[in-house]
């Protein structure tokens, strides 16, 4: 039995891209999963279609799916449904539209699902690596309310939003990133094979060498022996430091916290978490999920260990009878504007709408932050290569002025 549900698993995932003739002898086309041609070909015959031609269609390979991904599927989903197009068809138009074969696989599975009858909820539930708590609790409460439009569109928007924030903090790292690595490979071909060259030239001078010029050639001495060593530490050492921040629970909480105190970069993480946190919170709160529920998806949404934490401590306290505001004061954590957003949003029935203000603010916040942080790296880059490049540069030529003077 379990081998025929195996081999029934794999004919199943058989995709067929179709052309051939209706009965009026028009040329159609169109994509079928199936056991095999001859499978196809025979309910196509059924439905008054002379197959011409079959080509499988490769299921492996394409990129990864992404976030950006799902929140374009997400939007598009949302759209369709708004303009009253049934839920499997727009799968279907969907996953033709799609250009990587792995997000055509997944909706199509997806469809499969709901076709036999399973809640989307739960089909996304599947695939928990695409689709996490928050995704498809937003879209379990859409079903049973007879919103899932609406709400697909409110999950649009939220993923538009997080995205947004995430690349606007990734585009501020990339430019000084950039740079330094830049400059690092500079410097090392100058240590490597420009010092060298200026050292034989030195030695035919037959006279002292400033202190300077002295420490420079040291420098490229030990560039020289071991090149090999220096790139191979810091890229080993690169790579094994963002496997355990990766991995290790304990090296992602101290990295969390750490960030948080950066100066000048930490305000920029701490504004994003707490726009991600009151956009999520804001999100799923005007969905209908009851607030120690939504706290359950809220802490890690927000990205940061220190945020987590103060998730789980509201979520104990709003469940024995504290108010989120009180909650949220007590770990100290939360900015006083967003503290006041929240009172008022208790005391007047509108926690959603105040929490969704309270995250168009720090998003903004943190554009303002982005951009601010842009123009001080600029200068700052600017006179860290300059002291670099203009100091070796002077130390080389220490030894030559020193001889002009003395000719």
């Amino acid at each position: 039995m379990m081998a025929t549900a195996t081999a029934a698993k794999k004919v199943k995932d058989l995709l067929f891209d179709w052309e051939g003739k209706d009965r009026n002898g028009k040329i159609v086309r169109g994509e079928m999963r199936a056991g095999g041609e001859a499978m196809l070909s025979a309910s196509l015959r059924r439905q008054g279609i002379m197959v011409t031609r079959v080509k499988k269609r490769r299921m492996a390979g394409g990129r990864s799916i992404k976030q950006k991904d799902i929140a374009i599927f997400t939007r598009q989903l949302s759209t369709m449904m708004r303009a009253g197009v049934p839920l499997i068809q727009s799968f279907d138009i969907v996953a033709r539209g799609s250009t990587n074969p792995k997000l055509t696989k997944l909706l199509t599975d997806i469809r499969e699902d709901v076709e036999t009858g399973t809640s989307l909820a739960s089909a996304f539930r599947k695939f928990p690596l695409h689709f996490d708590a928050l995704y498809c609790n937003l879209v379990e409460a859409g079903e049973a309310a007879g919103i899932l439009e609406t709400l697909l569109d409110r999950l649009a928007v939220y993923q538009e939003k997080t995205m947004a924030i995430k690349n606007k903090i990734k585009s501020a790292l990339v430019y000084p990133i950039a740079v330094l690595v830049v400059a690092f490979v500079v410097l090392a071909v100058i240590m490597i094979f420009v010092i060298p060259a200026f050292e034989d030239v030195f030695k035919s001078f037959g006279a002292d060498l400033p202190t300077p010029t002295l420490i420079v050639i040291a420098m490229s001495k030990f560039f020289v022996s071991y090149w090999w060593a220096i790139f191979g530490g810091l890229g080993g050492g690169g790579y094994f430091f963002m496997q355990a921040w990766r991995r290790s629970e304990r090296m992602q909480n101290a990295m969390d916290r750490l960030l948080l105190k950066v100066p000048v970069f930490g305000d920029l993480v701490y504004k994003s978490c707490v726009a991600r946190w009151t956009r999520t919170l804001s999100t799923m709160f005007a969905a209908g999920v009851p607030l120690v529920e939504a706290l359950d998806s809220v802490g890690g949404a927000s990205g940061n260990a220190v945020f987590v934490e103060a998730t789980e401590a509201i979520q104990r306290d709003v469940t024995t009878g504290s108010g989120l505001t009180t909650s949220m004061q007590t770990t100290g954590v939360f900015p006083t504007m967003v503290l006041q957003m929240c009172a008022i949003g208790e005391e007047s029935g509108a926690l959603d709408q105040m929490l969704g203000k309270s995250a168009e603010f720090y998003e903004d916040e943190v554009d303002e932050a982005v951009k601010g942080l842009s123009s001080l790296m600029e200068p700052f880059i600017i006179v860290i290569l300059g002291v670099l490049i203009g100091g070796i540069v002077v130390s080389m030529y220490l030894p030559i002025f020193k001889l002009g003077q003395v000719v």
